[in-house]
């Protein structure tokens, strides 16, 4: 469909309204609609049990954002992403917002939305750079408006590049602020990367970089999204894979090489992760 430039009495916009094929909307994520607008005088915006997620960027002046039961002050520079399926309002009053927004959908997208959530994203934040946010949202408008044979799939690479960014710049925020404990969480995986094809306990970690376990548990999934023991149960896969792949080793030496001794154990971990036992691995491959 042909962009929309639209001129209200509150707002000036210029949006397009995205049609995906069949394809597009049942195997990649997908553009539901893309624009910008000029608030000329406060105004409100309500909507509710929308089958979308919204990515929007304050580029000038401030407002406000309701949301699960929360209110959202928002000024330049800030970025709002939230599920559409639950209600939603935002206003600008007097110092008139403009924003650049894209609305967007995918099957997976309720998944990835719920690790963003899990992991500490927040519904509004205020990234390093939103101007490469702003970038992303505008290459969005220009590709629904193109009339590239491939623009679905080319919606959905940027779409996922989009994604990307907003977990890089929105995940733990209270980690990255205590650099202390960044410094102590890459000496430890570090460690791990070194040694994972030795016995490493999560006791003798903590012994050896003086914090608690329950400590050391908690700050290493929040910050990497694995527990310290299946960070080591995939190191450990990964060589092995590499090792099936690449050298004349048996599954009995590959499982003593990785860390882990007792081959029956090995090829039953090696089957919950990869679907398939090292053997079948390695013929396949």
């Amino acid at each position: 469909m042909p962009n929309e430039i639209s001129a209200f009495s509150t707002v000036t916009s210029s949006r397009i309204l995205y049609t995906p094929s069949s394809f597009a909307r049942f195997s990649l994520l997908h553009l539901q609609e893309a624009g910008s607008l000029q608030a000329v005088q406060p105004h409100n915006s309500r909507r509710e049990k929308l089958q979308s997620y919204l990515c929007f960027v304050v580029c000038q002046g401030s407002g406000r954002l309701f949301y699960e039961n929360t209110e959202y002050c928002l000024s330049a520079g800030d970025v709002v992403f939230i599920d559409c399926r639950k209600g939603y309002s935002h206003v600008t009053e007097d110092d008139l917002w403009s924003l650049r927004w894209c609305h967007f959908y995918g099957i997976s997208m309720p998944d990835i939305y719920a690790k963003y959530r899990e992991r500490g994203g927040k519904a509004v934040f205020h990234p390093d750079d939103a101007g490469a946010i702003e970038g992303i949202l505008s290459g969005l408008y220009d590709l629904a408006s193109s009339s590239d044979y491939v623009r679905d799939m080319r919606i959905n690479e940027k779409l996922n590049e989009l994604l990307t960014i907003l977990m890089e710049q929105s995940w733990h925020q209270e980690v990255a602020a205590a650099s202390k404990k960044r410094m102590e969480l890459n000496e430890i995986k570090r460690y791990l990367d070194e040694n994972y094809g030795r016995k490493v306990s999560l006791e003798d970690l903590a012994n050896k970089f003086f914090v608690s376990k329950c400590y050391l548990s908690r700050i290493f999934k929040d910050s990497y999204g694995f527990t310290v023991n299946k960070y080591i149960l995939f190191k450990r896969i990964t060589e092995a894979k590499r090792l099936l792949r690449f050298s004349a080793k048996n599954v009995d030496e590959i499982a003593d090489s990785v860390g882990m001794n007792d081959a029956n154990y090995f090829s039953r971990m090696f089957r919950k992760v990869e679907g398939m036992s090292p053997s079948e691995y390695r013929k396949r491959w």
